[in-house]
This record gives C-alpha cells, structure tokens and sequence, in this order.
C-alpha cells in the first residue's frame, strides 16, 4: 500500500466552490496551471464564472456565463469598471501574456485587471469601525467587523455549539472533552428547567437562554482546563457530580454569586446613601435605650473579646517566644508550616518559604440531618465556594504565598499595644459610632488595612481611611476585604483635600474621591478617638475582630452577634449578611469577588441595632413603660406586671448569657 496524501493536490477539485470537504485532496486554488501550463476547459470556466460577476460588481450575486455549443472556450470581453470608491486610486496591471503563444500580446482593455480598481491595504489600529463596500446599484454594504474585536463582544454575537473550545495545551483528548461538556450542558439545563417551572417573577433574571446554556458549559470546562490541568478529569468529574445533586435554591445561589462576579456594576450598592430604617422612636429616645443592648465583655473573654490590655510582662515573654520561634508559622488556609520573614530575608529578599498555597476559600456547608438519612446515607459536607464534598480535592483556590492568623492578645500587643478609650473633652458630634474594619494578611498576621465608621442611627460617615500595615503585605484579602492593590496607588494621603470634609460628608451625598490614607494603625486609631469617649456605644458585628485589629480597649459595645444568637451558642454565629437578609429583608455583600464594603456593613450593624431597640421598645410599652421628654419612666406599679420576665430578659441581652 502507499500513501495518496499529494498525488491530487495539483488536480482541481471537480466540485470546485461547491465542495463541502474540510480537507479535500484537490486543489482549490484557482489560479493554479495543470497540464504543462495549459489550462483545460473546466478550469477556464471555472475561473471566468468566479472572477465574473453581475454588472462588473465584485461583491454582486454571481451568474454562469453561456457558453455556445461549437466552442467551449468562451470570448474574453471586457467589463465595465464599478463604481469607483473614495480614496482608492485605479492601478493598472501589466498585460497578460498567452502561455500557448508567449508571442501574442493582448490588449490591456480585454484584461479583467486593467479595469479593476485596487485598494490599498489598511492600516494597522485603524479598523474601528465596520468596513463598507459601495455596489452598482448604490447600495452600501456592511462587511463583517474585524478579527480583533474584543472577546465580550464575539461572545454576545457569535453563536457557539457543544465543541469544546480550542487551548494551547488542551490536558486530555477532544473527544472525552466533548462529552464532558455534554454532561456540563445536561445538568445545566435540568437546573434551568426547575427555575422556570418555579415560575417566581423576581428570579426571572435568574433563567438562562439556550446560548448562555451553552456558553455556561463552555465556559466551566474551559475554566477547569485552563486552571487544573494536572487535575483535570478528577475537578470536572466532583462538578458533574455537584450540578446532579444540586437542588433548585443552591443553582439559585450560585447563578446570584456568577452574576454579581461578571457584572459587579449591577451589584455595588450605594454605600453613600444610608437606608433609612424606622422605629418610631425619635433619635434621643433610640440613644436612651441603646445602653440596654451593651455587652458584658468579661465572660466572652474566651470567645476573642479582649477585656484587659496584656501585662508588660507578658508581652516580653510573647516577644520571647516570637524570636524562639525563628519565623515558624501554620498557614490560616490550608494549614502547611512555613517560615515567613519579617523585613525579608537577606540572601534573596524572600518574605516567606513554602511556595503557592492551595485552598478553599468558602465556608464548609454541612447538610441537616433528615429522618431518611438511615435509608438513603447522610449527604457529604461541601464547600461553598466549589460545591466540592470535604476531603476531595486540597484545594480550588491557588494564592501566591502562605498566610498565618494571631489571635493571643499579647503577640498581638508584641507588634502594636493596647489602648483603652481616652477621655475625651473635645469629641465631635457624634452620640453613638457604628465601626467596621477590613484586614489582610502581613508578616506580622492579619493587620488593619481600612477602617470605616458611621455616626448612629442615621449613618452619616464620619471616617474612611486606608491603612498602612506595619508588617510587608503578604495579601490583601481582597476576596473579602475589597481592598485592592489599585486602591493604594489611586489614594491620596489623609488630610488632603479629596472631595470630603474631615468631620464627613452629610446625607444622602454620593462623594467621588479617592480613599484617604494614614501611614499607621496607631494614626488610624488615633483618628477614631476623636469621636468617642468611654461612654459612647460602639456598634459594630463580631466587633472583637475589629478591636483587636484597631488594639482598642471599650467598655461600651454593642455586638449584633450577641443581640441574634446562634441556637448553639458562641463560638457559632450567624454572618452579617444572612442576618441583614433575615430581619431587614435587604442585599449586602453583593460585589462577588470585588469584596466586602465596609462602610455598608458599618451601617448595616447599626440598622440591625436599631431593629432590636424597636423590639424590646414594644414589649416595654406593653408593660406600662414611657418616655418623657427623652427620659425613660418606669411602669407605676413594677410589681403588678404579669410578664417582668420578659423586660429582664432583654435587660440581659448584652450580658453574654
């Protein structure tokens, strides 16, 4: 046997621009010569019905010449030139000469060529617009846009099929992509189904077009392949598993989380606009009763509250013990010991040892147990961010560093002391402070990176500053924090005229500026000092993580997680956004992967504050309580009211019982 691959490729195709082939062995080019140089009556007319076409127009519909019986060989006329188009100058082309007879010449006016008009070619970066082309009949014609345009665009345009999409280095076969995508698209569309039969008007949104079903499948397989091709076949194999198990209200949590990530301009709330929350309180009868919602910080001493600022002494050992350490750290995030080197190390500049961390960045979700647990087994713990059962993979996550977490009070007093609320004879106006604060991870753990606070209730702001870390960043947490390595560079030093006022900015007001930046925590704690004395409430939700990243000391606190406990207690607590989402029936935290916006969360501890003051005001009032004049009066006979119980009871709210 031997190969035929070449013995046709001069021949011209029989099927000429009807072939349907990809790869067909005859040759397509038309301008190609056989037989010794002489073109057979079947390629002249091939090429005279492609070069000729209606009314001279090359862009016109295409027509087969007659041809008369007695020769084959019809008469080479000359055509009428189109219609010349501005900016293009006509280019004569040197005259053909007959390959039978090299001897005979023909006129230029009988060659095709001589008439046509030649463009020149364009120039580079200039196509952006449509290219249009001018016919006979005046008619102008919209050319396809050019091959650069940007991949957003092709995508809303250009229609895609369930062909896995062309990669450099592709890590398995085409055909076992092909039907990994299959899969990917059958569950997306059973989960698209459920949507649609649900028939709720406000998740219409959530619904997806056959296209966007398939651009979806796409998109995870090409995603999976780009970001774990070692891993491929076991990644994409634990996500078909996932999208089968996957019920109606999870594919509605995670088409929420996709859309606030590709498009996060649709989900930045309006952090300058506080919502306004009403509990027919006027704001000096709400400040009355606030102090009923403060925390004993004494018993959750062991649930991170730091109550007492660390001796001396203890600091001097904690600074002993770091230094005997040598460095020597356990990674917050996939817990691998590594060494980390604050100042960085001499030999080469490095900061930490260990190399990419590998992780799950959501939270572990563990299924309720059912009654039918016993007949069909109890569901596997996933992870949130992967829907990947525990145990399964290391990690979905890559970073380019290790990270560690301090949380005793005297390391942490090590790199920057504790400080109790001073005194305070000019404090600004502000009779109750709502606060919230971003961190990231540094050579020293986790250190203040941005600091909010809002007066109460209203939410006016009163600080928003950047932070400067002692320590060298090792990562922003950005995923969370929303502060990102550009909000550094755009922000303008603390003090300089930025479009805000110092004292803040009035409500309703939608100021455009840069963030301001302080050169320290210290600075930054400093700076809330201003606005508080002992004796100010202090709001804010899992406010021992602010305090100790500010290393402030106050007796006056108020911690939403204590006011909506947990059912099983601290350590357990729910998130700020489940809580907004339960008792305000309102959105936060929607930015994706754009982070958290702390301003926001400063307000929506504070709206959920004012929430529980409303409540324990109504049971209050039942009990025969008032208000005078902002002054809260007891019931006249204490002791007749039938239901006291439930008065102490959210008198002991803020106890920590």
């Amino acid at each position: 046997m031997f190969s035929i691959t070449g013995l046709f490729h001069q021949i011209s195709c029989p099927r000429v621009h009807d072939c349907c082939l990809l790869n067909c062995i005859f040759s397509h080019d038309t301008k190609e010569i056989i037989n010794g140089g002489q073109p057979d009556s079947r390629t002249r007319h091939s090429l005279e019905e492609t070069d000729r076409t209606d009314d001279g127009n090359a862009d016109g519909p295409r027509k087969r010449r007659r041809v008369d019986a007695e020769n084959d060989r019809p008469e080479i006329q000359s055509l009428q030139a189109p219609q010349p188009v501005p900016a293009m100058a006509p280019v004569s082309a040197p005259p053909a000469i007959d390959n039978a007879n090299p001897s005979s010449k023909q006129p230029a006016s009988l060659l095709k060529t001589s008439t046509r008009e030649v463009s020149p070619p364009p120039r580079r970066g200039l196509n952006k617009r449509p290219a249009s082309t001018r016919t006979s009949d005046g008619i102008v014609r919209i050319k396809d846009e050019p091959r650069q345009a940007s991949r957003k665009a092709t995508k809303e345009t250009i229609k895609e099929t369930l062909n896995p999409r062309k990669l450099p280095h592709p890590p398995t076969s085409h055909t076992i992509r092909l039907a990994i995508v299959a899969k990917l698209h059958e569950q997306i569309v059973r989960l698209n189904e459920e949507v649609i039969k649900s028939n709720e008007t406000s998740k219409k949104a959530l619904e997806l077009s056959p296209q966007e079903m398939i651009s979806m499948a796409l998109d995870e397989e090409e995603k999976t392949a780009r970001e774990s091709p070692s891993v491929y076949s076991n990644v994409i194999k634990l996500r078909i598993v996932a999208l089968k198990k996957m019920k109606l209200e999870e594919w509605k949590q995670d088409r929420l989380k996709r859309i606030a990530r590709d498009f996060p301009e649709l989900n930045q709330p309006s952090p300058d606009i506080p919502a306004i929350f009403e509990t027919n309180l006027t704001v000096r009868e709400e400040l009355t009763l606030l102090p009923k919602l403060f925390i004993n910080q004494g018993p959750l001493q062991k649930f991170g509250y730091v109550w007492i600022a660390p001796s001396k002494t203890e600091i001097a050992l904690a600074k002993i013990g770091i230094d005997a350490a040598q460095g020597w750290e356990q990674c917050d995030r996939c817990k691998t010991r590594f060494q980390v080197f604050p100042g960085r190390r001499a030999e080469d500049g490095a900061l930490t040892t260990g190399g990419s961390c590998t992780y799950h960045h959501g939270k572990i979700l563990r299924p309720l147990k059912e009654r039918t647990d016993a007949i069909t087994g109890h569901k596997e713990a996933v992870y949130s961010c992967c829907n990947e059962p525990v145990g399964a993979s290391i990690g979905c996550t890559k970073a380019d560093t290790h990270v560690f977490k301090v949380s005793e009070a005297k390391r942490l007093a090590a790199v920057l002391p504790f400080e109790p609320t001073p005194l305070n004879e000019n404090q600004k106006a502000a009779k109750a402070v709502c606060f919230d604060c971003e961190m990231g991870y540094t050579v020293h753990g986790m250190e203040l990176i941005r600091l909010t606070a809002t007066a109460w209730p209203r939410g006016e702001e009163l600080l928003d500053v950047l932070v400067r870390p002692i320590g060298e960043v090792l990562d922003l947490n950005s995923r969370f924090s929303g502060v990102w390595p550009r909000h550094f560079a755009e922000a303008v030093p603390y003090g300089t005229s930025s479009g805000l006022s110092d004292a803040g900015s009035e409500a309703g007001e939608v100021p455009e500026h840069a963030l301001r930046l302080v050169e320290s925590p210290a600075i930054a704690r400093s700076l809330l000092f201003e606005f508080l004395t002992p004796e100010t409430p202090l709001i804010g939700h899992a406010i021992e993580n602010d305090l100790t990243a500010t290393r402030i000391i106050h007796p006056s606190v108020i911690d939403t997680v204590v006011l909506y406990p947990h059912p099983r207690g601290l350590p357990l607590r729910y998130g700020l956004r489940m809580l907004v989402s339960k008792y305000l029936d309102r959105n936060i935290q929607m930015g994706g992967e754009q982070g958290h916006d702390s301003k926001e969360d400063a307000r929506a501890a504070g709206d959920l504050a004012r929430l529980k003051i409303g409540q324990i005001w109504k049971v209050m009032m039942r009990e025969g309580w008032t208000m005078q004049g902002g002054v809260l009066k007891p019931p006249p006979h204490p002791s007749a009211t039938p239901n006291r119980s439930k008065i102490i009871q959210h008198e002991k709210l803020g106890q920590g019982v």
